[in-house]
């Protein structure tokens, strides 16, 4: 049975008496879009412009140009510790050790008015999150006064000083030290510092800069990423989120006085889309230089190559040379490091052999789980006692073990149990 097909209305037909016209809940009208965006560009220099207003320590357009003094231009003066270069960050001073009181301390001469340089900003890495770290400095005002305050540490990094409030912040400032209190878990790395002054430009400057740093690959890499530098003043996705907000609110606000409103949800979903696609901006212009630096870091290199320029190439190369003086049978080896990073590394480059090891917990192997041509693999572990001439192998202070010393370099060694 056919049924007569219902007419087609013309487009451009207006709807009939009791029918409501289709509308977009996605796109909004062009010239409310444009309304909505400009007021969304005006919303976000306006929460710039009041950070700079509540950050700036000092004059606004300051005289003075930054002064930065490098890893070369300090000097370790208590404590141990030496120029090291890091994969992901390039050379610094790295403090392994600090001096039997317990200090490290680090000093630099300088020779600037403080009134010109209200904050001071260390670069650094590693550093403990309980540690006591103070920023040191003398003046030609009480040149015989050693002045001191402490620097806040965030995500391992040291945060920047005001010193623009501090009574003892005048004069010339003759020299400048950071004091590291341990003792340090893992070196600690100092790559410069800088003297800042400050001003609208040069804060609007860097807190671009943090948003633009490279955030390098690393070990959660695959969970999360920061956006840019570890620490920021604002991150860039509460600056989108609160001028989101505030953009939408103040288009209700105007769009209710002209009983216009039926557009929100279309300008909510528009104004979402722009925030999310400026941080997908920001994470494709750092996955370029990711991909660039991988490029650089191991391109053409066969697999050997490959793993030696690796962030753990030094443990792959010591693995290599135990595996060497290993049987080419599967052997039960135990594996003990105080980073779960190198532990779960040095089995990796073991395995096909019995590898037993912790990947969470920094523990070692009870005595009585070892037996003869078991071996154990020690790579940066503190409290593993040898003694040569009796053949003792000791886990903190735990009963002795009968071993042999097969392969022992610095900081790593390969023992078999007798």
């Amino acid at each position: 049975m056919a049924y007569p097909e219902e007419p087609q209305r013309p487009l451009t037909e207006p709807p009939a008496v009791g029918e409501t016209a289709p509308t977009s809940v996605i796109t909004p009208p062009r010239g409310v879009a444009r309304s909505a965006l400009a007021i969304f560009v005006v919303t976000v220099a306006a929460c710039l412009a009041a950070y700079v207003a509540s950050s700036v320590p000092g004059a606004w357009f300051p005289g003075a140009v930054t002064k930065s003094y490098s890893f070369r231009d300090l000097t370790l003066t208590r404590g141990s510790g030496a120029v090291a270069r890091y994969t992901n960050e390039g050379d610094a001073l790295a403090i392994t050790a600090v001096d039997p009181s317990g200090l490290a301390l680090v000093t630099a001469n300088t020779d600037f008015r403080s009134s010109d340089y209200p904050i001071v900003a260390w670069s650094g890495a590693n550093f403990p999150e309980r540690a006591d770290v103070r920023f040191l400095w003398r003046t030609d005002y009480a040149p015989g006064k050693l002045h001191s305050t402490p620097v806040t540490i965030a995500a391992g990094r040291l945060t920047p000083l005001v010193m623009a409030t501090n009574p003892d912040w005048v004069g010339r400032i003759t020299g400048i030290a950071l004091a590291v209190r341990g003792p340090l878990e893992e070196p600690v790395r100092i790559s410069g510092v800088a003297a800042k002054p400050g001003g609208a430009a040069g804060q609007l400057t860097d807190l671009i800069r943090q948003w633009l740093t490279f955030e390098r690959w690393s070990g959660a890499s695959i969970n999360a990423v920061t956006g840019g530098a570890d620490v920021q003043d604002v991150p860039l996705p509460t600056l989108l989120v609160v001028a989101l907000l505030i953009a939408v609110g103040v288009w209700f606000a105007l769009a209710r006085r002209r009983g216009r409103t039926t557009a929100l949800p279309a300008v909510l979903a528009m104004l979402f889309v722009v925030a999310w696609s400026l941080l997908d901006m920001q994470w494709v212009w750092n996955l370029t230089r990711q991909v660039a630096e991988t490029r650089a870091q191991f391109g053409g290199k066969d697999w050997r190559e490959q793993h030696v320029a690796a962030d753990d190439g030094p443990l792959f190369q010591f693995i290599e040379r135990a595996r060497g003086k290993m049987p080419a049978t599967p052997a039960r080896v135990f594996v003990v490091a105080d980073a779960n990073y190198f532990r779960g590394r040095a089995a990796y480059h073991l395995y096909p052999h019995n590898v037993e090891f912790d990947p969470r917990e920094n523990t070692v192997p009870p005595a009585n789980a070892l037996r003869p041509g078991d071996f154990v693999v020690v790579y940066q572990r503190r409290g593993i006692q040898f003694n040569a001439d009796e053949k003792k192998l000791r886990f903190e202070g735990g009963a002795p073990i009968s071993a042999e010393a097969i392969l022992v370099e610095p900081g790593a060694a390969l023992f078999r149990i007798m």
